[in-house]
């Protein structure tokens, strides 16, 4: 047995321990740095396995740094455990049904994510033990990247500023090393308050809030049209100043996302937003509170060690499926709209343009795609993630591993419903195996971080990593 097949076997010999953690995220989900029961699974194992534990770092109450070994190179593993908020949903039912209206549930698959990490750091620490390896491997419990960005605040902490690289992962519905970037993104409250008043009988005493806040939703709406075509603005009312009509609503508050493919390209949005605000306000005589969140930053590909992970996950694909699990993913798969299935072949022809009509077919109608989809390394934006943050720190790395619903997206009712699957189980332990196959990788070849880190100093051009959260907001 070779080294990469030790790994896979210490993560196949302590499957239950992984599996159980990532059953028991899933059955407490949590949001934001709210995440008390959540990280309390991975204490649970990374005190059973030996790691020195540096907890609540970067002032998050529910964060850690998990490290083992000492000198160069030193490795970081990205762990994420939060849910989202009003994604309830029973397990395992192919319809939309919550378990609790309005609770939260892991929608983004974090209960894998974070343990799959969690098992890489596991596998490579064990055989570091076993052979006498040499290295520091630190594992990094991240609360907040679905809203409020853990990793954003330890990178302006300077928490990865030791470190010679960083590896993670995501579930995904199709496997693939990941060589796109993402979209920066300002996490911004703006608050109005105005006075309140009976809405018949004296509404000229009234200054409503409301009336500022949809003042202000309708000022950005026409402020799309002069913006970057790749840049994203979204908003929720927080507090739409109650449920009485026949009142004038002192309060409104509004949660906006401000999305660009380069944090450059973001805070100019943002001012002009902040304007259109600042409008609302002076038209409607309300006074105006703007409360920034938190931000993220883009993320940056390594070539490198994007190359490294994909040459690793050949070694480990694809999941093997039962007869059993493809019948279960079919019911999830008969859900998604035929609209979205049609562009599921445009995908697979993208991806294999040598494939033949039969093969293409094949592949846009597995309930889980397994195949390994080739990778590039682009400037194309989808989402956004503080691994982003983490990236422009360090070489950084991530692949997703195809264990949900082909066609289903991110923050979907089904990834919750098959988020303590077997298929999704499977994924998570082969997540794990490719990151301690990536660390070995790093661990016994100093010219792949040599290189990594050349390709980082080239995708910087010059720049340092400034964080683009300011220096008094905390995180909350």
């Amino acid at each position: 047995m070779d080294q990469k097949e030790r790994l896979q076997a210490i993560i196949e010999e302590k499957r239950q321990a992984f599996i159980t953690a990532a059953d028991n995220i899933w059955g407490t989900p949590e949001t934001r740095f709210a995440t008390e029961k959540s990280v309390a699974q991975h204490y649970h194992i990374l005190e059973q396995e030996g790691f020195a534990l540096e907890k609540g770092v970067a002032d998050m109450d529910y964060s850690y740094i998990a490290t083992f070994g000492s000198g160069s190179p030193v490795i970081g593993i990205l762990a994420e455990y939060d849910a989202l908020g009003n994604l309830s949903q029973v397990a395992d039912l192919p319809e939309k049904k919550p378990v609790e209206i309005g609770g939260n549930g892991h929608g983004c698959g974090h209960n894998l994510l974070g343990t799959g990490a969690l098992a890489g750091a596991v596998a490579i620490k064990t055989l570091m033990e076993e052979e006498n390896l040499k290295g520091t491997i630190k594992l990094f419990g991240c609360p907040a990247e679905e809203s409020g960005y853990g990793k954003a605040f330890m990178a302006r902490a300077g928490l990865f500023d030791s470190l010679d690289l960083a590896l993670t992962w995501h579930p995904m519905d199709v496997t693939q090393a990941w060589g796109d970037s993402s979209l920066a993104v300002y996490q911004v409250y703006y608050e109005f308050h105005g006075t309140s008043a009976h809405a018949a009988a004296a509404p000229e005493q009234g200054r409503s809030a409301l009336d500022a806040a949809e003042l202000m939703n309708v000022g950005v709406q026409f402020l799309r049209e002069h913006i970057i075509d790749e840049a994203r603005v979204h908003y929720a009312f927080i507090d739409a100043g109650g449920e009485s009509a026949n009142v004038v609503q002192p309060t409104a508050k509004l949660y906006y996302f401000i999305r660009a493919p380069k944090l450059e390209q973001v805070e100019p949005i943002y001012q002009r937003i902040n304007k259109i605000a600042e409008g609302a306000a002076l038209m409607t005589e309300t006074e105006l509170t703007i409360d920034f969140d938190s931000a993220c930053a883009n993320y940056l590909p390594n070539p490198a060690l994007t190359e490294a992970m994909h040459q690793n996950l050949k070694q480990v694909t694809p999941l093997e499926l039962t007869a059993e699990e493809i019948a279960y993913e079919q019911k999830f798969f008969d859900t998604v709209p035929q609209v979205t299935k049609d562009t599921l072949y445009a995908r697979a022809q993208n991806a294999f343009p040598t494939a033949t009509e039969a093969e293409l077919k094949e592949i846009a109608t597995m309930p889980v795609n397994t195949k390994l989809f080739p990778y590039q390394i682009t400037d194309k934006t989808a989402g956004s993630t503080d691994v982003g943050d983490v990236s422009w720190v360090v070489p950084t790395a991530q692949a997703t591993i195809g264990c949900e619903v082909q066609g289903t997206p991110p923050h979907s009712w089904q990834w919750v419903a098959t988020g303590k699957s077997s298929v999704a189980h499977k994924g998570m332990l082969m997540a794990g195996k490719m990151i301690a196959m990536t660390a070995l990788d790093a661990l016994l070849d100093p010219q792949l971080i040599e290189k990594a880190k050349a390709e980082h100093q080239q995708k910087l051009a010059g720049k340092t990593y400034q964080s683009p959260i300011p220096a008094d907001v905390v995180p909350k």
